[in-house]
């Protein structure tokens, strides 16, 4: 069950995140250390936050404090992306789904240039409301002697190879070389990585059986279908996450991938079958 959020305070954000994870699909668990990628916090004009920057270029890493801004709800007991598929209690976990939805996340500061902070890999959704920034401060804020708790036995599994390989028929396979090319949408590096791990259905990880041996995972706005074997996991389809009756052509633009939608429904239906 889920219960409203009921807000009793009145924040204001003080910036937003710049980045290209457009869904909660792109963005990971937690930020991706291994990643080589650049971000970028733009704070508000007019509010002196320039001078509120000063002396934090001396430190590697900071605190960001921002909102869930996506959830109108939140449950006592969530189902955690990571691991088996077992629910937790909320405050075990950094599930978006809390009374009050106030996410933590710690970043390498990278550079800063008047109110806009370059920052390294984030685990954030473009537009996502800054309220506070803080210094990383590791004589107070590291403890790698304590417990992971319940994830300590997920970390020791997700150390271990993937059980799965990843294969992609000829169709999906020329599908997402369309999309590619067209319009420049790749989402296989995020859903590869959570089929390598474990391709059975899940709630939190978007994945749906839809007949005896075809699933289908949700990719932000696009939709994979595979089949799962002894040791791998056939990708048979790519198809769009919208209905076409939900592809208004007014609306299109506030639609993310709404015209990469119309075109590729359009583009498909031309398509002869291939052989898998």
């Amino acid at each position: 069950m889920s219960e409203e959020i009921q807000p009793s305070l009145s924040l204001v954000p003080i910036g937003h995140v710049r980045t290209s994870k457009r869904f909660k699909f792109d963005a990971p668990s937690q930020p991706d250390e291994s990643k080589d990628e650049v971000n970028l916090i733009e704070l508000l004009p007019g509010k002196q936050f320039e001078l509120a920057l000063s002396d934090l270029e001396t430190f590697d890493r900071i605190w960001l404090l921002w909102w869930f801004d996506r959830n109108s709800t939140w449950r006592p007991r969530v189902l955690p992306p990571r691991g088996p598929a077992k629910r937790r209690g909320v405050f075990a976990t950094r599930s978006p789904h809390r009374p009050n939805p106030l996410g933590l996340t710690c970043v390498s500061l990278l550079s800063i240039n008047g109110r806009f902070l370059e920052v390294g890999p984030l685990d954030l959704v473009d537009g996502t409301p800054i309220f506070d920034i803080k210094p990383y401060l590791r004589t107070v804020d590291a403890h790698p002697e304590s417990s992971l708790g319940w994830i300590e036995t997920v970390v020791a599994e997700e150390n271990d190879p993937g059980a799965y390989q990843v294969r992609v028929s000829d169709t999906a396979s020329e599908q997402l070389a369309w999309l590619r090319a067209t319009w420049h949408i790749d989402f296989t590096e995020r859903a590869f990585g959570i089929l390598e791990r474990d391709p059975s259905p899940h709630r939190t990880r978007r994945i749906l059986q839809i007949e005896p041996n075809l699933f289908r995972i949700a990719c932000g706005a696009w939709r994979m279908y595979f089949q799962v074997h002894d040791d791998y996991v056939l990708v048979t389809d790519i198809d769009k996450g919208y209905k076409d009756e939900g592809l208004d052509v007014t609306y299109l633009k506030d639609i993310i991938d709404g015209e990469a939608q119309v075109a590729f429904a359009q583009w498909k239906s031309l398509q002869k079958p291939t052989t898998s």
